[in-house]
């Protein structure tokens, strides 16, 4: 069998001209399905970039809520009947809004606030400059140093900037998890003064973060939750939520499925034929090695060895690619969303082996009906 195996290589190889064109179809098939579903998982991470970032295990929040960038503001009652339910740890607000900051250069900005609860401060970033006391300062706001921090001016300690005719002052520089997804910086302050500097509707609860004494409660709080009137999710369940509305409620997901499927048919087109006609052109070969003893199965073995050598030659030349280029672009372009995840990896494997399969099998039944009475005929 090893012996068969080598004969197959060499005649796969052989012709170098049809075995590039079929290591550099897969490989570009591959490349663009990864490259395509990379883009999308990146998209969905930053899109939950808020829940990741404030890290609280449930969330409660109005149903129709979909996007963390579309909060609606709850009561205040709200908060108190949370607070009441048996199993809650603790309940606190949080204030997520959009304003309009003017910089020291006279530019204006859009800019994330989250307002953290004054008390407690939970869901605070990590500071890597700054002391979180200062928070508490007058006018203090703290600055995310992500992809979208020069767009603040790539403030400092002591910088100020101008939010609704107020006065801010950066007290504080953090860093996150995740960066957001539509390209705005971020800063956190207080609660309070989150509402007293952003103008806003009547009720001004985003988000109620809540923290259960044991995961045995969770259920209980989210039952208790919805009997008022409102939806509790565990961050997993917001995240997924989120997802959701991207890929099913935005064209997004249809774009991206497209997209992936059109790499899928190119991949199988280029790989099928090339293929094909590799098989075709070295049938006489095929022919003499059935006339000297070689069985059907030990053809089909040839076969299916050399659709998987250029299959799995070319899965991995197109990752290898496509991480490349990733890495590149995300070094040079701060703004570049995707990730590379098990879950785009484990799918363009899957469609490499059902283009290896369909190569085979279009292969495998013009090799074994073969004769080699109609070839030495010939």
């Amino acid at each position: 069998m090893i012996g068969i195996l080598k004969i197959a290589f060499k005649l796969l190889v052989n012709d170098r001209a049809k075995f590039a064109a079929l290591i550099v179809g897969i490989s570009f098939a591959v490349f663009l399905m990864v490259q395509m579903t990379s883009i999308f998982a990146g998209i969905l991470a930053k899109s939950s970039s808020t829940v990741t970032n404030i890290g609280a295990r449930i969330w409660v929040m109005d149903p129709s809520v979909k996007n963390p960038l579309n909060s609606i503001p709850m009561p205040d009652y709200v908060l108190d009947a949370v607070r009441s339910i048996n199993g809650v740890k603790y309940a606190v607000p949080l204030y997520s809004g959009t304003a309009l900051v003017r910089l020291g250069s006279g530019i204006y900005q859009p800019a994330t606030v989250l307002g953290l609860d004054d008390t407690s401060l939970v869901g605070r970033p990590e500071l890597i400059e700054g002391k979180i006391e200062d928070i508490y300062g007058e006018n203090a706001f703290i600055a995310v140093r992500d992809q979208e921090f020069a767009k603040l001016g790539n403030p400092t300690i002591g910088t100020t900037f101008e939010i609704n005719d107020n006065r801010g002052l950066i007290v504080g520089i953090a860093r996150v998890a995740a960066s957001g997804l539509f390209g705005i910086p971020t800063l956190y302050t207080t609660y309070k003064r989150a509402i007293q500097y952003i103008p806003s509707t009547r009720f001004t609860i985003a988000y109620i973060l809540v923290e259960p004494k044991t995961d045995n409660d969770i259920s209980y709080i989210k039952d208790e939750v919805a009997a008022i009137g409102y939806l509790g999710l565990t961050d997993i369940e917001l995240k997924k939520r989120v997802a959701d509305y991207y890929k099913y409620q935005t064209g997004l997901g249809t774009n991206i499925l497209m997209m992936t499927v059109i790499s899928f048919l190119v991949g199988l087109s280029i790989s099928g034929q090339t293929f094909y006609t590799f098989v075709l052109e070295n049938m006489e070969k095929f022919g003499a090695l059935k006339a000297i003893g070689a069985k059907s199965y030990e053809l089909i073995y040839m076969i299916l060895f050399q659709a998987m050598f250029t299959g799995f030659t070319g899965y991995g030349l197109g990752v290898g690619l496509c991480s490349l280029l990733i890495g590149v672009a995300k070094h040079k372009v701060p703004d570049y969303t995707a990730d590379i995840n098990y879950s785009n990896l484990g799918l363009a494997f899957a469609m490499v082996l059902i283009i290896i399969a369909v190569s085979s099998y279009i292969a495998v039944r013009k090799v074994i009906s073969v004769e080699p009475f109609d070839i030495f005929r010939g």
